[in-house]
């Protein structure tokens, strides 16, 4: 899968920076941001991005709450979403598969490395025969 648009959801400052520096420099995307699921829901939306990284783990709307939104909104139920996750290790496949996202990223990542995983998650999962 070709993604030239990526939205990061997450409401830590630094982490989203971080996220959209590696993501442009390295995987020469543009990088959409949201501090929260509110505004995160506004902008996959309105930008229409080929991919979310939707950080679990938030005040107010948590991950879980807006992948569920996002799934449920015709606007926006055929965007891939990877979670970005402290917890990642706790999520297992079977659970992936019912949440229906392309993968997990775990906390703390390896910000060179990101581009990379990502990519690799649609693209593994974009050659899987549809469930």
């Amino acid at each position: 899968m070709k993604i030239s648009r990526i939205l990061v959801i997450d409401d830590e400052d630094d982490i989203r920076g971080l996220i959209q520096t590696c993501l442009e420099l390295v995987g020469g995307w543009q990088v959409v941001t949201a501090s929260s699921g509110a505004e995160g829901l506004i902008k996959a939306e309105t930008e229409q991005p080929d991919a979310i990284l939707l950080d679990m783990m938030m005040p107010e709307i948590d991950g879980l709450a807006t992948l569920q939104k996002l799934q449920s909104n015709q606007l926006t139920k055929h965007i891939a979403v990877i979670l970005l996750t402290a917890k990642g290790r706790a999520i297992a496949q079977s659970q992936l598969a019912q949440l229906n996202v392309k993968g997990i990223i775990s906390k703390p990542f390896k910000p060179l490395d990101l581009a990379n995983q990502i990519t690799a998650l649609l693209d593994k999962t974009h050659l899987e025969p549809n469930r």
